[in-house]
């Protein structure tokens, strides 16, 4: 039991990973490479100020900054200077790791002894891993809340239109190009305040953290867009939390089966593998099924007439 709570309050956590992702991925279809370094930069930036003697839900809001800016600079480079999505998110993530070395001092940063958003309302007495069920769920109303009302903006309408039909953007007198930096500034800002979180939650931040956070925040988008289809995009987004936790269970099983964790990684890959090739197998299904379907008809139809 103590293992499915664990994994359920590390799939709550990780799913604001999964909503600032959505941005990037889904609204705007750019694949943004420089998550992984944005998530570490968000839990470089956290970690330090609460070193210093900052309030640890003000760190939450420099990790935002930080990781808007971030998002900034990808979006600069894919807009400005025209360097393809993919190579531009690269080469901020590259940029990226020495600027958290930079920020932390070291390659690894400890809490301990410090208070952080978890010791902050809640001590021993709490039963463990609630408190970040709590905290975690608390950030996911906040972020759906805030997505559900940006998007019902012009702005938050002009970003979709931009994600949809670039060409089509345009003619309508939207600025794709500042379209795409507001929406990697806000797809990042919200992947550092995640990395912010989680690294509070293991009371550290580490340079290798950001490692694989894309395919795990992938892995929840795919694993609630396969599961829930045809919902409202409120529920969408509660579907790509569901989608964490069910990763963060299955992750737990299959660890539980005394499987080596360092293939921790592999396992993921192939998750999100299987995924993603999901809606093809769906569709393949019941198109062979359809297929059956008309044939049996067919024949039936001709045997009828030759008895007729």
């Amino acid at each position: 039991m103590n293992i499915i709570v664990s994994a359920v309050s590390q799939g709550i956590i990780w799913s604001l990973l999964a909503l600032g992702l959505f941005i990037s991925f889904r609204i705007l279809n750019i694949a943004d490479m420089s998550t992984e370094g944005t998530f570490t930069l968000g839990g470089a930036v956290g970690v330090q100020c609460i070193t210093l003697g900052m309030n640890p839900f003000l760190s939450l809001i420099l990790a935002i900054v930080a990781g808007a800016l971030a998002g900034g600079v990808t979006g600069f480079m894919i807009t400005k200077l025209n360097i393809p999505s993919l190579l531009a998110g690269i080469l901020t993530m590259t940029g990226l790791y020495s600027i958290n070395l930079r920020i932390m001092g070291k390659a690894n940063v400890n809490l301990l002894g410090l208070d952080t958003i978890y010791t902050f309302f809640f001590d021993e007495t709490m039963p463990r891993h609630w408190d970040r069920i709590i905290i975690g769920l608390l950030f996911v109303a906040i972020i759906i809340g805030l997505y559900t009302a940006f998007f019902k903006t012009e702005i938050g309408q002009s970003l979709i239109a931009t994600g949809d039909n670039e060409a089509m953007a345009r003619s309508l007198g939207i600025s794709a190009n500042r379209m795409k930096i507001i929406g990697l500034m806000m797809s990042n800002a919200i992947i550092a305040l995640s990395g912010a979180v989680v690294s509070q939650s293991n009371g550290y931040a580490d340079i290798q953290m950001g490692i694989g956070a894309i395919v795990i925040g992938l892995a929840s988008i795919i694993i609630g867009e396969v599961i829930f289809t045809r919902v409202s995009f409120t529920v969408r987004l509660a579907c790509l939390v569901v989608g964490s936790i069910l990763y963060r269970l299955i992750m737990a099983l299959v660890l539980e089966g005394r499987l080596n964790p360092n293939d921790f990684k592999l396992i993921s890959a192939i998750m999100l593998a299987i995924f993603l090739a999901m809606p093809k197998i769906k569709e393949t299904y019941y198109t062979s099924k359809y297929r059956k379907k008309m044939t049996h008809s067919v024949k039936k139809e001709k045997e009828v007439n030759t008895h007729a």
